[in-house]
């Protein structure tokens, strides 16, 4: 039997539920942790940011319109697919980690996405009140999704740290623009077509990949983004991406000193970060 080439796949981006190149044309190297070569993926552009922030927008009404079961059967069914393909994300993440560490990896990135989908629809009553009042009226206060929030996603955990970071925030309604690991943006990519075949809506998720320094500042300016989660920016320019945000008001869930770990079981604060507190007052009888 003839030796034959092995077909390689082309990576490319994730925006409103299509997988386009980048406009410039630009790809970069993605190598292994021995330094070999695994592929080529798509560098995005400024303009390519634009195009995922506007999908976000334009994916967001009926996101968060929609009911909070209906987003938890959605979610789950990511879980379901990722299972599914559970093979294929090992033989990815293993690129940069050993196999039995991989193996764990994938499974507890599974399970956080289903910890996430369960919790889509108790939110309200959680994070909900009734507030005692003095007078002939109701008061009450409830959760509302922020609306396109832009995620710098974890440059070490390319799939755990990922999951942790993008399942609160369309849990809790919102849509979002990832820009995955810098260096290990392979799962991000596969996980980028586990959605694309699931049942989110195109453009509640948009996935990125490319130079995080790049791209960060044109989402940290942007106005039509209404939170920035700065977990993967790089060290040297957070205070600048902040500086930024503020120029817009957005909410910013600033990065941590050191790199979380993302084995830890997870908590609300991510999804309690992206929610915005609506208060109402009613009239008695009305």
């Amino acid at each position: 039997m003839s030796d034959r080439v092995t077909v390689a796949k082309t990576y490319k981006l994730y925006i409103g539920g299509a997988f386009p190149r980048s406009e410039s044309g630009r790809v970069y190297p993605v190598a292994d942790s021995r330094g070999g070569f695994l592929a080529n993926a798509a560098q995005a552009s400024r303009k390519d940011a634009r195009e995922a922030v506007a999908a976000a927008r334009k994916a967001f009404p009926g996101w968060s319109g929609a009911t909070a079961y209906n987003r938890g059967q959605v979610l789950y069914r990511v879980a379901e697919l990722l299972e599914g393909r559970r093979a294929q994300f090992v033989h990815e993440v293993t690129a940069s980690e050993g196999v039995k560490r991989a193996e764990a990896i994938v499974d507890a990135a599974i399970d956080r996405w289903v910890w996430y989908a369960g919790w889509t629809d108790k939110l309200a009553a959680v994070l909900g009140s009734s507030n005692p009042v003095a007078g002939p009226y109701f008061s009450f206060s409830t959760p509302e999704p922020t609306g396109v929030v832009a995620v710098l996603a974890p440059q070490h955990s390319s799939l755990l740290g990922l999951v942790s970071v993008l399942a609160p925030v369309i849990a809790a309604g919102n849509t979002c623009v990832v820009v995955s690991s810098q260096d290990r943006p392979l799962p991000a990519i596969t996980l980028s077509e586990v959605l694309a075949t699931s049942d989110v809506p195109g453009g509640v998720v948009n996935v990125l990949t490319g130079r995080t320094a790049e791209l960060a500042p044109w989402l940290a300016a942007h106005a039509d983004v209404n939170a920035l989660d700065l977990t993967g920016a790089p060290d040297s320019t957070r205070t600048e991406l902040e500086k930024a945000a503020a120029g817009t008001v957005k909410r910013v869930l600033r990065a941590p000193r050191t790199e979380p770990d993302w084995t830890r079981e997870p908590d609300m604060a991510r999804m309690r970060a992206v929610l915005e507190t609506k208060t109402v007052w009613h009239p008695m009888g009305v």
